[in-house]
């Protein structure tokens, strides 16, 4: 099929895992009508170079050359924030629309990059930031525009949730389904951002921007990590709450004038459909005033899903380069205060070192700060020196629980630090 007059000339910046997918897809001739190859921008290029990319795309390892191009839009699958950034800057200001699946890029700057894309009259995609080929940004954006959304939560690194599961069906510790996750591909050799929550926080942050209109910066949301979850914990989920769970949740609600917003580890009842995730898939739900929950999930990682994101996105600038396509600077409209302090049941298990009175001390610390004890469990046949236990508790603040929690740190009985998970309906 021949390229159209009219096709968007397309520069890639980055031929990793997924540039090389989003190539790959232009070049089998299913969208030459709208989109053309002719720019691959990648560091030591020569190594890059590939006999399935057409003869008259040029291979560059200078920037420069991209930003003076005559590209219609640049993809930039490169990835962090410098020296990123400035390129997209560059490249929106010269007149080029971008198209990017950077989530810490955009999760920063990419209000900033919507207004100059704004002024240069250009466009600035980012499908591909969140969930890979899931199209939760478009879904929220122009399926669910009628609704006014409040609510959006969901599992979004597909790192955690195969960590997690591993656990939960092996029994396996922690650092054993780290290792499997980065010998699967799934984990980066530094796999600090998924497992830390800082990745699904970047999401987070745009899906707020996108769906609940709220500006909020990454770093006004709390994340805590996963790496204190054990097989204990699936344990006493299961025993508590009829086949509980652990997953990574990443939630922001608008209530009351404030943004609530946080990303951790939490115990979720079976019959939730974030609760039946396996391996590496996300799901998210959105929570509206007239249209209730809608759900979003599929696979939110690997080359071929975002690259599908991607090409998503270069198709709809290019079929909407005269009429304008949505961007950041639409989406965000308010600007709210940001707590992580939600209301909900609370799991704490503590880990100590056995003698009568540990619970009466226990129930009058978190009597102090208000906070009503639901049931206490322990398994049987554990070691007295470094004994585990479980105690829910009913609804209260995370604010009181931390300052619950800072006083029962005293104590000379713990051997190490509770773990408190937030129990979700």
């Amino acid at each position: 099929m021949p390229y159209s007059e009219s096709a968007l000339k397309v520069a890639i910046v980055g031929f990793g895992t997924v540039g090389s997918a989003v190539a790959r897809i232009l070049c089998n001739g299913l969208n030459q009508p709208l989109l053309r190859l002719t720019h691959v921008f990648n560091r030591n290029v020569e190594r890059k170079k590939v006999d399935w990319v057409p003869a008259h795309v040029r291979w560059c390892e200078n920037i420069e050359e991209i930003l003076a191009s005559d590209a219609d839009v640049m993809v930039e699958v490169v990835g962090g924030v410098n020296p990123t950034g400035e390129w997209v800057k560059r490249a929106l200001q010269s007149g080029k629309s971008v198209v990017t699946a950077n989530k810490q890029l955009i999760a920063q700057c990419g209000a900033e990059l919507a207004e100059v894309a704004l002024r240069a009259g250009q466009h600035l995609a980012f499908g591909a930031s969140v969930a890979g080929g899931v199209p939760i940004l478009s879904g929220l954006q122009d399926g669910l525009a009628g609704d006014h959304l409040y609510k959006i939560h969901g599992v979004l690194n597909g790192t955690c949730n195969y960590i997690l599961t591993r656990i939960e069906s092996t029994g396996i510790p922690f650092a054993q389904a780290l290792r499997e996750a980065q010998e699967a591909g799934f984990a980066e050799a530094d796999p600090t951002d998924d497992i830390d929550g800082y990745d699904a926080r970047a999401k987070l942050v745009i899906l707020s921007r996108v769906g609940l209109r709220a500006e909020v910066k990454p770093e006004q949301v709390v994340c805590h990590s996963i790496r204190p979850v054990e097989m204990m914990d699936f344990a006493y989920a299961h025993d508590l709450y009829l086949r509980s769970t652990v997953r990574q949740i990443a939630r922001a609600e608008l209530r009351d004038g404030k943004l609530y917003a946080s990303v951790q580890p939490a115990i979720l009842r079976r019959d939730s459909p974030l609760a039946q995730l396996e391996g590496g898939q996300n799901l998210v739900v959105s929570t509206g005033v007239y249209g209730g929950e809608t759900v979003f999930s599929g696979h939110g990682a690997g080359g071929n899903p975002t690259a599908v994101a991607v090409v998503s996105d270069l198709v709809a600038v290019s079929r909407n380069r005269s009429q304008g396509l949505e961007n950041l600077s639409s989406g965000a409209t308010s600007v709210y205060p940001v707590s992580n302090d939600f209301v909900t049941p609370h799991y704490v298990r503590f880990t100590v070192r056995d003698r009568p009175g540990i619970i009466a001390a226990l129930a009058t610390a978190f009597s102090n700060h208000g906070i009503n004890i639901e049931a206490v469990l322990q398994r049987p046949d554990c070691a007295k020196a470094a004994l585990p236990f479980v105690i829910t508790l009913e609804e209260c603040s995370t604010s009181k629980l931390e300052s619950a929690l800072d006083e029962i740190g005293k104590f000379d009985f713990l051997t190490q630090a509770p773990v408190h998970l937030p129990i979700l309906s």
